[in-house]
């Protein structure tokens, strides 16, 4: 870790030819008023000091942002963006004019177009020892780097977590991520093997667990009218069956697939708590969700030690990395220091063009209007439902998927017929369904046999079609969708009923 506030304004700008790097900021500024003053020569003086007055106006944003180290309140313009990337890449070794460089890692791009899409950036960041390091090669990219650990720090408290101490962007996704803070957590419960885990049916979960040398233990979901919640006190005995000393942590999950439910964090960190067992959470899209981030908020205030949340399902970038969050900020820095060696810069510079582009009002106006879309797709499938006959699950603890019962098929037909509703709308361009069958079929997955994987519980009592109302979503998407799904329930209905 570094002091940024000193950092900023030690580094320079491009050096010029025979110049070696640290030439004070305060010249460099002398220097472009020295260029503006010979381009009076060349144009009317008042010309030039109006393209001047425009320069400064990107500059003061510019400045802005690295004295607040916060989002702002209104998204910039895409030259804004750039001419700050410019600033920034001209500031590393392999951009230097006249650099000579002898090492085996010297950002050396053979394409342009490679070099064209990350901005010249080529030394990605973190050092050999530690991912938030400073590189003496790569000044711009070290500022870069730390700005984006600073502003999605501000944009987990925007969302809700406003107790959040520290950050830092990963680039991978969620469930390496999870891998990584179990390796961390390890280092201080070295003889603790076992995992608690409230299920859920993603193979990813099951994969961190296995892949950081530990042994998942699943707790089986309580059925509380058409919801799956968390059975807290089988956790607790769990632990006491298990010893405390011997778990290394209870795996939790705020976003998840109906008619499964965001897990109670806050009864299971009363229990963590008292039992001296670290509580991870698996935060992978509830940044968006005002209910998820609620969850994380309270948890925190009885225990909760880590959450990870993936960039591109919260902040609408590609795929590729995942935000390490907590409330501790030591125990952040140690998991930082656990990753080995350096990283790719991508994730984090798509996340800090994303969010400057966004701006605080852009991410806002997102996350409402995401709201309003789950509340706008609820009403549409309730309708869809009653027509044939079915019935939107009531998963009112779940604020980002949906479920819609299949009840009806499951009288009329086998396990593929259900299936073949998912494969219908897929078929139709409708991408994120999914349609869990009741099927009573085992999966092995690590080493478990999990009955109805998929379903999050062995014995859930319909089959049924899941829907998210996700950030970035439409309002025009939900009424494609919902058309879509009305052909084809017709069609499968009709189908049926002749047979």
């Amino acid at each position: 870790m570094f002091d940024f506030d000193l950092y900023i304004y030690q580094v320079p700008r491009q050096p010029a030819n025979d110049v070696m790097p640290g030439k004070a900021y305060e010249d460099c500024v002398r220097m472009d008023e020295e260029c503006y003053k010979i381009c009076e020569g060349l144009i009317p003086c008042s010309y030039v000091k109006q393209g001047q007055n425009a320069k400064l106006a990107h500059q003061n944003k510019i400045r802005l942002l690295l004295e607040k180290k916060k989002i702002p309140d209104d998204g910039w313009d895409d030259m804004s963006i750039e001419l700050l990337l410019q600033e920034l890449a001209v500031m590393d070794s392999n951009n230097f004019s006249g650099n000579c460089g002898v090492g085996e890692r010297e950002a050396r791009v053979f394409s342009n177009l490679v070099s064209q899409r990350h901005y010249r950036f080529g030394h990605g960041i973190g050092r050999s020892g530690e991912i938030t390091a400073v590189q003496p090669k790569a000044a711009g990219s070290s500022i870069m780097a730390t700005l984006t650990n600073k502003l999605a720090l501000h944009a987990i408290k925007l969302a809700g977590i406003t107790l959040v101490k520290k950050c830092f962007v990963v680039p991978m996704a969620t469930g390496m991520c999870l891998t990584l803070c179990m390796l961390t957590l390890k280092q201080k419960r070295p003889t603790a093997r076992f995992v608690i885990w409230p299920r859920i049916d993603q193979k990813s979960c099951l994969k961190s667990i296995s892949t950081a040398g530990l042994e998942a233990v699943v707790i089986e979901n309580k059925i509380e009218g058409d919801e799956l919640r968390t059975d807290v006190e089988a956790i607790e005995d769990k632990i006491a069956e298990l010893g405390a000393e011997n778990i290394l942590c209870v795996l939790t999950t705020t976003s998840c697939f109906a008619p499964r439910t965001p897990d109670r964090l806050e009864e299971v960190g009363a229990i963590c708590k008292e039992k001296d067992v670290p509580q991870l959470v698996n935060n992978a899209y509830g940044l968006q969700c005002s209910k998820c981030t609620h969850l994380v908020q309270q948890g925190s205030k009885t225990r909760l030690d880590l959450f990870v949340q993936s960039t591109d399902k919260n902040f609408l970038v590609p795929v590729g990395g995942s935000i390490i969050a907590g409330f501790d900020e030591s125990l952040i820095d140690n998991v930082s220091k656990c990753y080995p060696g350096r990283a790719s810069g991508s994730p984090s510079m798509d996340l800090f063009i994303t969010l400057l582009s966004m701006g605080v009002k852009g991410y806002k106006e997102l996350l409402q209007q995401r709201k309003a879309n789950y509340q706008y797709m609820a009403e549409k499938l309730a309708e869809t439902a009653a027509m044939f006959g079915e019935k939107l699950l009531d998963t009112k603890h779940n604020g980002i998927s949906m479920a819609l019962s299949l009840s009806k098929l499951d009288m009329m037909s086998d396990v593929s017929q259900v299936t073949e509703v998912g494969s219908k709308l897929f078929t139709r361009l409708v991408s994120g369904t999914r349609v869990v069958a009741k099927s009573g079929k085992v999966t092995e997955i690590c080493g478990l046999k999990m009955k109805n994987f998929g379903s999050h519980s062995n014995s859930y009592p319909s089959s049924y079609l899941t829907a998210a109302a996700s950030i970035g979503m439409r309002k025009d998407e939900v009424d494609l969708f919902i058309n879509r799904l009305d052909k084809v329930l017709t069609n499968v209905y009709t189908e049926k009923n002749q047979s």
